[in-house]
């Protein structure tokens, strides 16, 4: 088993704190874990098995990112940490822009570390997006436990719980999903973006324009705009996904007056553009239930 240290930088605002919560919100057990201020979870990559755990060193302005797993290559993991978790994101532009707005310029500078984390994986990330349409964010970590369980590899030398991957496309092809917890045409989904994915390598890279790439995910049986949307904001990197519909979002756009319907919302959001998915992290935090 080899062990590799990777330190990797990052630029501006930083809050770790929000991204433990963040993370251990979401873990799913077997796959992920934070604990002592660490985030660590079980991957594959190129065919090669192993775990990486990652904390902060504040010191440095980094992450040191702790790699393990024979045959694992350092440098797409490292890449890999900094688009899970944002690092690249230019927070000084965004948040000047965000900030120009009357209502959400003070919720901008109270939380100038806002970023929008990815997944490590796209598939990942279309999976727990249907997985987690109308229910609570542990409702949907359970689901997601119960997908691993139901069609998940093992992982041959996992430490600290750490004992299983995240299906792939094929295993969840090859899966049987009933009675998995959640309506069959939700798994009716899962089981298209899956032949969706196995199909076209391209299905989560971001389009020339946030339109084309919500077109492209909506053309999968199932998929709606809430769930395109999500996909695009947390898969494929677009930083104007908004999913206007979310009820989280329009709870937070509510402040102390009514909730707006999700055109209203639309309308608001044009001021946001082109950093809508950051202006709905800001949203999000206003109200966390």
């Amino acid at each position: 088993m080899s062990h590799a240290i990777a330190h990797i930088p990052y630029a501006g605002s930083f809050d770790w704190t929000a991204v433990l919560e963040f993370l251990a919100r979401r873990a799913v057990a077997g796959v992920e874990r934070v604990a002592d201020h660490e985030y660590s979870r079980a991957i594959e990559v190129n065919g090669a098995t192993g775990t990486f755990t990652v904390r902060h060193d504040a010191r440095r302005r980094a992450l040191t990112c702790e790699i393990s797993g024979e045959g694992v290559p350092v440098d797409e993991v490292t890449r890999r940490v900094r688009w899970m978790l944002d690092l690249d994101a230019d927070l000084v532009a965004i948040n000047a822009h965000l900030a120009n707005d009357p209502w959400l310029g003070p919720h901008v500078q109270a939380r100038p570390a806002v970023r929008v984390f990815h997944g490590w994986d796209g598939f990942e990330v279309a999976m727990r997006s249907v997985i987690g349409q109308q229910v609570s964010v542990g409702r949907a970590r359970d689901l997601n436990g119960v997908l691993v369980e139901r069609c998940g590899g093992p992982l041959t030398h996992g430490t600290g719980g750490l004992c299983r991957l995240f299906p792939t496309a094929t295993e969840v092809l090859e899966a049987d999903l009933g009675r998995l917890g959640m309506p069959g045409a939700r798994a009716e989904t899962l089981k298209a973006l899956a032949r969706a994915a196995r199909e076209d390598a391209g299905l989560f890279a971001r389009g020339p324009s946030i339109d084309d790439t919500v077109a492209r995910l909506r053309a999968v049986k199932g998929v709606g705009d809430w769930t395109a949307h999500y996909i695009a904001m947390r898969a494929c990197g677009e930083p104007d996904a908004f999913p206007a519909s979310d009820v989280g979002l329009l709870r937070g756009a509510a402040g102390a007056g009514a909730r707006p319907l999700p055109r209203e919302l639309l309308e608001r959001a044009e001021a946001w553009r082109p950093w809508r998915a950051y202006a709905a992290h800001h949203l999000w935090a206003i109200d966390p239930v």
